[in-house]
């Protein structure tokens, strides 16, 4: 299902900045959560956080969270950094589709067949997740390389 709504050229900017990371950048500027929205028959940037924007929070998750309207549909790009039970750091691009139940039906329409217009600049990602009855939830026919559990267990909580 296509809705017409193509994506904006500055995102797709912004997705292959968060994609490839220069080794002489300023680890300050770097780019960790990007809030999307459709506006004008374009997938636009709405809020943009740096790391020096998320360097007083103590949790980044649930800042993250907490950015989630219950009134309006939004994609979000999270640029998560993890430890694998190998002791690995990870960092891994994650894709989230924001559709509360609560948000306008036109509204939870338009994403939903947008999603695909995101999706073909949105190339090698391997964390896609969708919001179901206000919760976070998995994408079941990709495979996951995180066990993230306590997205359900945090978002049951609030």
């Amino acid at each position: 299902m296509a809705s017409g709504v193509q994506v904006d050229d500055q995102v797709k900017d912004i997705i292959n900045n968060m994609k490839v990371v220069k080794s002489d950048a300023d680890a300050n500027e770097r780019i960790r959560l990007v809030i999307l929205e459709i506006k004008d028959g374009y997938i636009k940037v709405e809020n943009i956080y740096r790391e020096k924007d998320l360097s007083g929070e103590d949790d980044i998750f649930k800042f993250f969270l907490s950015l989630l309207n219950k009134e309006k549909c939004r994609y979000l790009l999270y640029d998560c950094h993890f430890e694998t039970k190998e002791s690995s750091r990870k960092e891994e691009l994650v894709f989230v589709m924001w559709a509360p139940e609560t948000a306008p039906i036109k509204s939870k329409m338009q994403y939903a067949s947008s999603k695909d217009s995101i999706k073909k600049v949105l190339t090698g990602m391997v964390l896609h997740f969708l919001n179901k009855f206000g919760r976070l939830v998995k994408v079941p026919w990709f495979k996951l390389t995180l066990n993230l559990t306590f997205l359900y267990s945090y978002r049951n909580q609030t």
